[in-house]
């Protein structure tokens, strides 16, 4: 996002093996890195602020922006899975269900 490494983080439950039973939680994380990505070369292959994605990385970053108010998922370096697919499918134009399934 905004020329960003993310990653999600998705939460689910496994009730059973056999029959194999899992369910996805509607709720889940993006994590964003704090410093644009660059296509990786020798200057910036150890720049842990924009390959990773880690909070514990991330805010020790002087571009850290916490998360304030849980209705504004669209701010800070950790966004809503709900904002995350709004944005896939508004700026990237793919279908979040494909993304999801």
């Amino acid at each position: 996002m905004e020329k960003m490494k993310f990653d999600l983080r998705l939460y689910v439950l496994v009730l059973g093996i056999d029959p194999l039973r899992i369910y996805l939680s509607k709720e889940g994380l993006a994590r964003l890195s704090t410093k644009l990505y660059d296509e990786v070369n020798d200057d910036n292959v150890d720049d842990m602020m924009m390959h990773l994605t880690n909070y514990a990385v991330n805010k020790n970053s002087t571009k850290f922006e916490p998360n304030r108010d849980e209705n504004l998922d669209a701010v800070g370096h950790k966004r809503s899975l709900r904002f995350t697919l709004r944005y896939i499918k508004r700026i990237e134009g793919a279908n979040p269900d494909v993304v999801m399934d």
